[in-house]
């Protein structure tokens, strides 16, 4: 997902809020001068323009709320324009049913203090539809500039084909004309010397995604056994790779797919996530909510724990930094209350440089004999390098208390998996890499199930299980889940 079409699909909200309620005051200015009936003059009928306001605010409300609940703010670019603008159409009509229902149904019983005449209820809606129209041929006009003069990142797809290249120019064509793709690679299984640049297969596959070399993968037809088409669809969804296919040549799996075009073509594409579009945007304005409201109800509780941590040792910081690996493979410093005793803390966040950190080899001496866990993680029985305060209240995570200013931040989430030191993650099989696919947690899946128990590998396939699944409601279960996992540690 850029950056530009997330930007271009919410502008759309207020502009269009904003041409609904002033269309209210335009239906008005008209409706003093004609009625727009032949051979009919209907006895002038206006409101009040301080009346008008409130039916204004709240119907341009509804109208924007009932285009996002069916989809008219996608995130991602829509090809089909004549689809978009019937769209625009058909529930403007259902917002102007609505609205003329209510008013004259509800006239004396919910309010009695105005009339708003039905001529401007009609003009509103008329104007409106023509008025969100045609501001979207002007984002979308404005967006393809845009991208034709590479003022804005194209997409850039990697092609599965094995066709040559009198049978792809067609295909060619098409993705050129939807002006929004840079075709930058194909692979088969062996070269066409077709125009496009030629890949081989999955090692190099696995690298160009790793690098971020390719936003989505379009296959058309290819040499490949169903098992290899597999092992790309595997690492398109442990990279978070968008991935379309041309015709039913992908029967792998027929969950999680929607039709979509590409210019002319159409696709079907196999979702990663439900996590995805304005379902993107929504978590992260919860999180944002969710975060401060937890900030001020904690506020005193970590107020005392950060005097109590300074007293203990007035010379150490209250917050431990420790780099961590978030989303796409990015790292961000975690934020802790300070559980260790200064000297035994790793310094790499707090600018001292130390290549030889004794406290790293201390650490590395006490995973060696007293580690609790498989696999790439580790858990320290009885480590002797806690503080005085920490030996008590540990494990009701309070230590963790400082990670909402993370998802302040943007670095992570309420919910999510665990995310992970470099060196854990380096330890990672390829299949745990989709675990970096979105926004780690302060709380996940894998921490209100079975936590204790959980190895590495278990630990990744229920946070594997929440990124295929992901909902609101799953989110919210697992908020709740949280607490009584605290209350039985």
């Amino acid at each position: 997902m850029k950056k530009h079409e997330i930007l271009f699909s919410a502008v759309k909200v207020p502009l269009d809020f904003a041409i609904v309620f002033l269309c209210f005051f335009l239906a008005r200015k008209l409706r003093l001068i004609t009625d727009l009936i032949p051979w009919i003059n209907l006895p002038i009928q206006t409101i009040e323009v301080e009346n008008l306001v409130y039916f204004a605010l709240l119907w341009a409300l509804l109208y924007v709320f009932l285009f996002s609940t069916h989809w008219l703010y996608n995130i991602k670019i829509i090809h089909s324009k004549v689809k978009e603008f019937l769209d625009i159409i058909r529930y403007g009509i259902y917002w102007f049913l609505f609205f003329a229902v209510w008013v004259y149904l509800w006239n004396g019983i919910i309010y009695t203090w105005v009339e708003i005449p039905r001529l401007i209820i009609f003009f509103t809606f008329i104007f409106a539809t023509l008025g969100v129209i045609l501001e979207r041929i002007f984002l979308n006009n404005v967006q393809r500039y845009m991208l034709t003069k590479n003022i804005i990142p194209k997409r850039k797809l990697l092609l599965i084909s094995n066709k040559d290249s009198k049978k792809l120019i067609p295909f060619l064509e098409d993705i050129k004309n939807s002006g929004i793709y840079e075709i930058t690679w194909y692979v088969n299984t062996k070269n066409l010397k077709n125009k496009v640049k030629y890949l081989w297969w999955i090692e190099k596959t696995e690298k160009l995604i790793q690098n971020w070399k390719c936003d989505e993968i379009l296959h058309i037809d290819s040499d490949f056994t169903k098992k290899e088409l597999l092992g790309i669809w595997n690492l398109s969804k442990i990279f978070g790779i968008r991935y379309r296919y041309v015709t039913n040549v992908f029967d792998v799996t027929a969950a999680n797919t929607t039709m979509s075009l590409i210019n002319n073509i159409p696709v079907i594409e196999i979702k990663n996530t439900p996590l995805d579009n304005w379902w993107r945007v929504i978590k992260r304005a919860a999180d944002i909510v969710w975060s401060l409201l937890w900030i001020i109800i904690f506020g005193p509780l970590m107020i005392i724990i950060a005097i109590i941590t300074k007293l203990e040792d007035p010379r150490a910081p209250i917050i431990y930094k420790n780099t961590r690996i978030g989303q796409n493979w990015t790292s961000f410093f975690l934020y802790k209350f300070r559980y260790l005793k200064w000297e035994y803390c790793i310094k790499e966040a707090y600018w001292i440089e130390n290549k030889k950190d004794p406290a790293l080899k201390y650490e590395q001496k006490l995973i060696k004999e007293n580690d609790a866990r498989d696999g790439p993680l580790y858990k320290i029985k009885n480590d002797p390098r806690k503080t005085k305060i920490w030996t008590y209240i540990e494990k009701y995570s309070i230590d963790e208390l400082p990670q909402f200013f993370n998802v302040l931040l943007g670095q992570m989430s309420l919910v999510g998996p665990r995310p992970h030191q470099p060196r854990e993650v380096k330890k990672y099989e390829l299949y745990q890499k989709r675990l970096l696919t979105i926004k780690p947690g302060i709380t996940g899946m894998a921490q209100v199930n079975w936590r204790a128990e959980n190895n590495f590998v278990k630990e990744a396939k229920l946070d594997i299980f929440y990124i295929e699944n992901w909902s609101l409601i799953l989110d919210i279960k697992i908020i709740l889940k949280t607490f009584t996992t605290l209350k039985r540690r």
